[in-house]
């Protein structure tokens, strides 16, 4: 009899271009294992819309591995203690797994590496994270610099073929997940979710072929809330359902400003894996440690401001846009992402914390490194960061990237304004149900650039 191997899955949820499924059904017997581990990652554990998100991608996994004739085992608890115990009940002689970089995976991994023997593979990024550095050897700091770097080895390898797997002679118990409780019941509150997304690896790569097709208009219409332009790939990416190496070699062949933009922001994403390498805990602390002066505003007005912002009830119609597509759909047009976190940060001076958390527990994508990476740049607080005194004009912007069709969709409030009314209805245009703006725009700049001075000084 073949001792099995274990692929432990976390952020892997995918068959094809998997290097832990490749390598385990290569060596014998495999049997695959999903841990749902709320102890390790502390305050940073899942958030709702994520747990939505988990439950459709496992039945999808559970479902494509059932075509092998093959298994998903769920086990919930202490991901190394789960997978210590499996390793022992199945007589398996390896464990082997996609490496994360979170700090709470990279000590599991060490501590689980201790108890079996562990073979840890890259495959959720471009290039592994840390692996490309200056000419000094030091791993990067700023963006562009990396970007130039990466662009130099890309692509980095093809796509790998989904594994013919071997069976087990004898399966392990498994959970089941619908006893997990990750989709809501009482209440349900996923039903927009729900309607704008399908989870799984073949809806995943659905989408890819038809962004493939789009990609040439990404330039323009990438920043336009009111068009459809956006790939939506970042959920399917973030779970894993798809490799960023299958996203690059399905744009093989296209040209244009719009391919070129998407593989900027795909590099991106492997910079902001690269930042938590170097800062661990970045997402939960200024870089920049003159900023650990800064006077955010704390208190019964700023709480109550913060609440607005997060139902969408500031009285600017893109960011309460977004805050409310964020709610309904667990996802936020990215233009409009930075404005109403810019809006958060510089127009109410909230600690960009308190938005970076909002966002992990709201959005279906929720990275750590990203989410933390994205934060302190519009911030001003982070290693490659704008600079705070730069402050998105809300109005102006809603105005420029044409954003009416967009707020009617999301303010319904507003739906009868015309285009030009529609970005900032002040006075007799304001329809009674829409609030007031919370401070104006003038004021929120003057009051920011003030804070701002106190640390300079």
């Amino acid at each position: 009899m073949t001792a099995p191997h274990i692929v432990w899955l976390r952020r892997d949820l995918r068959l094809a271009d998997q290097p832990a499924f490749c390598a385990a059904a290569q060596a014998g017997p495999v049997i695959a294992v999903y841990v749902l581990d709320d102890e390790r990652p502390g305050d940073r554990k899942l958030g709702g819309a994520a747990r939505w998100w988990l439950h459709g991608s496992l039945d999808s996994l559970s479902r494509r591995l059932g075509r092998h004739n093959s298994r998903l085992i769920l086990r919930r608890g202490d991901a190394v203690k789960a997978i210590a115990e499996l390793a022992m009940e199945t007589g398996a002689s390896t464990v082997h797994a996609i490496r994360h970089y979170e700090p709470w995976w990279r000590k599991a991994e060490a501590d689980l590496s201790s108890k079996v023997d562990l073979v840890l593979h890259d495959g959720n990024y471009l290039m592994p994270p840390g692996s490309v550095t200056s000419g000094s050897g030091e791993p990067y700091k700023i963006y562009t610099p990396f970007y130039r770097a990466i662009s130099r080895i890309l692509p980095a390898r093809d796509p790998l073929p989904e594994p013919a797997m071997t069976l087990p002679d004898n399966w392990p118990e498994s959970e089941r997940l619908e006893d997990w409780g990750l989709e809501p019941s009482k209440p349900d509150w996923a039903g927009g979710l729900r309607e704008i997304w399908e989870r799984g690896e073949d809806p995943a790569h659905a989408r890819l072929e038809e962004f493939v097709e789009s990609v040439t208009a990404y330039e323009t219409d990438r920043n336009l809330p009111s068009v459809d332009g956006s790939s939506r790939l970042s959920p399917h990416l973030h779970h894993g359902e798809l490799s960023p190496s299958q996203v690059w070699k399905a744009l093989e062949g296209k040209r244009g400003e719009g391919v070129t933009s998407f593989r900027s922001e795909l590099i991106w994403r492997d910079y902001a894996q690269n930042v938590i390498c170097q800062f661990p805990d970045y997402p939960d602390g200024n870089y920049r440690e003159r900023f650990d002066r800064f006077e955010w505003r704390t208190g019964k007005a700023a709480d109550d401001d913060l609440k607005a912002w997060q139902q969408g009830r500031t009285g600017y119609p893109i960011v309460d846009a977004g805050m409310r597509q964020l709610w309904a759909i667990g996802w936020m047009h990215n233009r409009v992402r930075m404005i109403a976190a810019s809006f958060l940060i510089k127009h109410l001076l909230i600690d960009w914390r308190q938005g970076e958390r909002w966002f992990w527990g709201t959005l279906v994508d929720a990275d750590y490194a990203s989410n933390g990476v994205n934060w302190q740049w519009v911030a001003g607080t982070g290693v490659d960061s704008n600079m705070f005194p730069r402050i998105m004009a809300p109005l102006s912007q809603s105005e420029k990237f044409d954003a009416a069709g967009y707020i009617r969709e999301w303010v319904p409030e507003l739906a009868d304004l015309s285009d030009d009314e529609i970005h900032d209805p002040e006075g007799l245009l304001r329809p009674p149900a829409y609030p007031e703006k919370i401070i104006g725009h003038k004021e929120a700049r003057a009051r920011a650039l003030e804070a701002y001075s106190a640390i300079k000084e």
